[in-house]
This record gives structure tokens, C-alpha cells and sequence, in this order.
């Protein structure tokens, strides 16, 4: 694993992380009808921190392998959308367009395991909990949308 790479990679991520710091949950989300299986507030920084150490490790591991130009690009390709989920979701509410995002973002996810896994099976490995937690928050997101039409997004 290429440390230098790393540091690159979790500079990545802790932008993205920043838009949770800069677009909060807040009142508006608190006073959302949200299903019952909504993981409790703690679960979502604990998970992320998890979730950013390991797509950085699974990235600096295979970053300078011969043939990993399609992972890296998928790698690229999924911090950015993880970072617009945020500013949509909870900045503009736009549940619906937050929506989209997320299942591209699904797709970019399950691209990093597959394209990481041929390179080095444990950097695949390493994105097999982030599919998982992408999958329970696209659920979660259209959930919220479909019990709450009448969230007015902000212009």
C-alpha cells in the first residue's frame, strides 16, 4: 500500500465527509415521518469513518497496480457523487434528485468492489460493507421521500 496515496485519497474523503459538517440533518430532518429501521443518529459518523478509512486503504492498495485505471476511476467516480448526496438531500431537499444520486452512486460502489476485487480480492473486500450501508441508505432515502411528498426543496 502506497501511504503517500492514502493521505491523497483520505483528503478525498474528508471533503466529502465536510459537506455533513456544512448541510446537518438539523430540525427539518428530525420532524420527517422516517421509518422504523432508521439507524439511530450515532450509527451514521461511526459508519462513515469506518466506510472512508477502508475505500482509502482499498484505493491506496491497488492505485499503482499495472491495470487499475477503470477501479481508480470508479473509486473517483463514487466520492464524487458521495459528496453531492449530501448539499441535494439535506441542503436542498431535493429527496427525489438525492435519489438518483444514490443509485448512481450504488452503481459507482459495486463498480470499486468488482474492478478493486481484480486487482487485489482484499481491496474488493474492503468496499463490501460500503455496498451494504449504500444500499440501506438508498432504502432509507426513498422511504423518506415516499412518506413525506409534501417536503417543499429549497430553490
Amino acid at each position: 500500500m502506497d501511504w503517500t496515496i492514502f493521505i491523497i485519497l483520505f483528503g478525498a474523503c474528508v471533503a466529502a465527509g465536510t459537506t455533513g459538517a456544512l448541510f446537518q440533518p438539523g430540525d427539518w430532518y428530525d420532524s420527517l415521518n422516517k421509518p422504523s429501521w432508521t439507524p439511530p443518529d450515532w450509527v451514521f459518523p461511526v459508519t462513515w469513518t469506518v466506510l472512508y478509512i477502508s475505500m482509502c486503504i482499498a484505493g491506496a492498495r491497488i492505485a499503482l497496480a499495472p491495470d487499475a485505471g477503470l477501479a481508480m476511476a470508479f473509486w473517483a467516480l463514487q466520492i464524487a457523487l458521495n459528496t453531492l448526496w449530501t448539499p441535494i438531500f439535506f441542503g436542498l431537499r431535493r429527496m427525489r434528485t438525492a435519489l438518483m444520486i444514490i443509485a448512481a452512486l450504488w452503481v459507482a460502489v459495486a463498480g470499486c468492489l468488482v474492478t478493486h476485487w481484480q486487482i487485489d480480492w482484499v481491496a474488493g473486500l474492503l468496499f463490501a460493507p460500503y455496498l451494504v450501508w449504500v444500499s440501506i441508505a438508498a432504502a432509507l432515502n426513498a422511504s423518506v421521500w415516499r412518506r413525506n411528498p409534501d417536503v417543499v426543496p429549497i430553490s
